[in-house]
């Protein structure tokens, strides 16, 4: 798939770092595909910079699972990995019920206004079929009480893992029963948040990672 081009030249002193991101956010959009051939002086010649930065982007997104490679022979796209967004699964669900533990004395009525409007956004989304608006409300359903939770290095590993497992959503999240039961767990969890039942709260969010990881894992085995 051709690459965007870039606007103009990126200044030098951010070039490894925008490098990085342009690539990751075309992986993970779908802008570069699973098994996708990545050539360091196409892309270089698309962000406008030299092949240095390029290369130690797509070391680092090797490093993060995103591209692989056969020395001297290949670097592409990874995959889509089931087994890994398995993985990925129970470590955002522990991460976002701390977060919200931490959050639970501090949220505000404004912050169940954001919850409600994000799972309205969810819902809309679905119907539709607009995967991308789909994953970011949800993304933003899940963000209220992350950002209220107040812990930087939380909120760090929690965005680079939602970074990985983004890319399986996108490419999975539909319009038909596995979206809309997210609708109806979130509905659930924000009752739950409304009253002040936080043991109730952080059992529906369990439930809610759990759902959907087990949701996947049924979608992809009626496709194969």
């Amino acid at each position: 798939m051709p690459l965007p081009l870039a606007t103009s030249a990126l200044p030098r002193t951010l070039a490894r770092e925008e490098a990085y991101i342009c690539l990751r956010d075309w992986i993970v959009q779908g802008v570069l595909a699973p098994g996708e051939a990545l050539r360091d002086q196409d892309i270089a010649a698309r962000l406008g910079v030299s092949r240095t930065p390029v290369r130690e982007a797509l070391r680092r997104l090797e490093d993060e699972g995103l591209v692989e490679t056969a020395l001297n022979r290949w670097t592409r796209v990874a995959p889509l990995d089931l087994t890994r967004a398995a993985e990925l699964y129970p470590l955002i669900e522990a991460l976002e019920v701390l977060a919200l533990d931490m959050a639970a004395p501090t949220l505000t009525e404004q912050d169940l206004h954001l919850l409600t409007q994000a799972n309205e956004d969810l819902r809309r989304a679905l119907e539709g079929q607009d995967a991308g608006g789909a994953v970011a409300a949800d993304e933003a359903f899940h963000g209220v009480w992350l950002a209220r939770a107040g812990n930087r290095e939380l909120a760090i590993v929690l965005g680079q893992l939602r970074i990985k497992l983004r890319r399986v959503e996108l490419a999975y999240f539909d319009a038909g029963p596995r979206g809309h039961a997210s609708v109806a767990e979130h509905a659930a969890l924000l009752d739950a948040v409304r009253e002040r039942r936080w043991h109730e709260a952080k059992g529906a969010l369990h439930q809610n990672w759990r759902g959907s990881l087990e949701r996947l894992q049924n979608q992809l085995n009626a496709v194969e």
